[in-house]
């Protein structure tokens, strides 16, 4: 068995199809769409599908689409477009679990003299948006909330946020990154001012990404130039990743249903059984409303980063949380802002699936898990008298 990959909230594999459509454009299609000649000219149509195809996938408009570079860019251009179209108001609202191309933007804009409050959420995991309708004042320019959290999966009350947002006349931005094509998205039926997405989370390359502005927003670009993206995102456009991203767009619509029923009961099979076989281990999050193929799961006095260096050895791919945080060895700042114990934050691990992972897969980390458990309780003093059962 090659190597189990289960950080697919990290990034994902690009799937074979999306492989295939865009390799014509790296190597014998390589002009430059906005070339008056027809030898460029003629990939602007091809841009054009792959934005149908991306706006179909949340019920938009492909007028609404902006591609970008990544996630990060689509955030920080949705949050400064609201503050600069609104410059009287200095008042931001975000989480304090988003991900850090939300966090780290507002602690900038905070830097510039802008008041953001950063919204608590429960032990589960979610948001009482009763703490946000107080919150809100006439200072308030836009609200960013997650549409699902990338640690723990936990999916946030867009709805009623929206509810609360809507008859006061604050913009919405929601990340959408990790919630795109894992779960139904209609921004008709939740008319969100800006929605994220990113290409890599839906198996389509790293560099690509697309910011949902909804028709009639007010909207300022953040990278200035050209003419790219009729004026709202300048730079010659990324076009076989645009392409790529088009094409995942279309395979994540087409299995969606299956997709989450299939991924959910792995996840589940994989859950249910390390609970089961090892004391002291928890799940972090509302199991209930929460992304199909996301656990996160704590297990008390053994180091997160040494259960990871452990499943590596036997070739499986996991995480301690978000891959742009993984360079500090600061605990998760979601578990704690979701109040996880101290001896449980440090040995969380979360597991993200994708279609291409199988039964036999989750089969093969359900038999070491334990073992490694036993393992590292052994030689931490605060875990030596903890006994882990085999599976069945």
């Amino acid at each position: 068995m090659s190597a189990i990959y289960l950080d697919n909230n990290a990034t994902t594999r690009i799937a074979p199809e999306v492989l295939e459509e865009m390799m014509p454009y790296l190597s014998d299609m390589y002009g430059n769409p906005s070339s008056m000649h027809t030898f460029g000219g003629q990939l602007h149509r091809r841009i054009e599908e792959a934005r149908a195809k991306v706006a179909s996938l949340i019920n938009a408009e492909p007028e609404e689409i902006i591609f970008t570079s990544c996630g990060t860019e689509s955030d920080n251009t949705a949050i400064m477009s609201a503050v600069e179209s609104l410059p009287r108001k200095k008042h931001v609202i975000t989480t304090r679990v988003e991900h850090p191309a939300v966090l780290n933007f507002c602690q900038h804009l905070a830097r510039k003299g802008y008041r953001v409050t950063y919204l608590p959420v429960n032990n589960q995991g979610q948001l009482d948006t009763n703490v946000l309708l107080k919150e809100i004042d006439e200072d308030t320019a836009v609200v960013s909330i997650m549409f699902a959290n990338n640690e723990t999966g936990v999916i946030f009350p867009v709805k009623e946020i929206l509810e609360i947002l809507k008859e006061r006349g604050i913009l919405f931005h929601t990340d959408a990154v990790q919630a795109v094509g894992k779960i139904p998205i209609d921004v008709k039926n939740l008319p969100v001012d800006m929605l994220t997405l990113s290409g890599h989370k839906i198996h389509a390359p790293k560099g690509v990404g697309a910011l949902y502005v909804r028709k009639g927003t007010r909207f300022n670009p953040y990278i200035i130039g050209g003419h790219q993206e009729k004026g709202r995102r300048a730079g010659t456009e990324n076009v076989a990743s645009i392409i790529a991203l088009g094409r995942a767009s279309e395979l994540a619509a087409r299995n969606l249903s299956e997709e989450i029923k299939y991924l959910s009961a792995l996840r589940d099979r994989l859950e249910d059984t390390l609970l089961k076989c090892c004391p002291d281990v928890r799940v972090n999050g509302d199991r209930n409303s929460r992304l199909p193929n996301t656990t996160n799961i704590s297990f008390e006095y053994v180091e997160g980063e040494a259960i990871l260096l452990r499943l590596n050895e036997y070739e499986i791919c996991a995480s301690s949380g978000s891959a742009c945080t993984s360079g500090s060895l600061e605990p998760s700042h979601v578990l704690r802002a979701m109040g996880v114990p101290y001896t449980a934050v440090h040995g969380s691990i979360r597991f993200s699936l994708s279609r291409y992972n199988t039964e036999a897969e989750i089969d093969r980390v359900i038999e070491v898990m334990p073992l490694i458990i036993r393992e590292l309780r052994l030689l931490s003093p605060y875990g030596r008298e903890k006994i882990v059962c085999p599976p069945e």
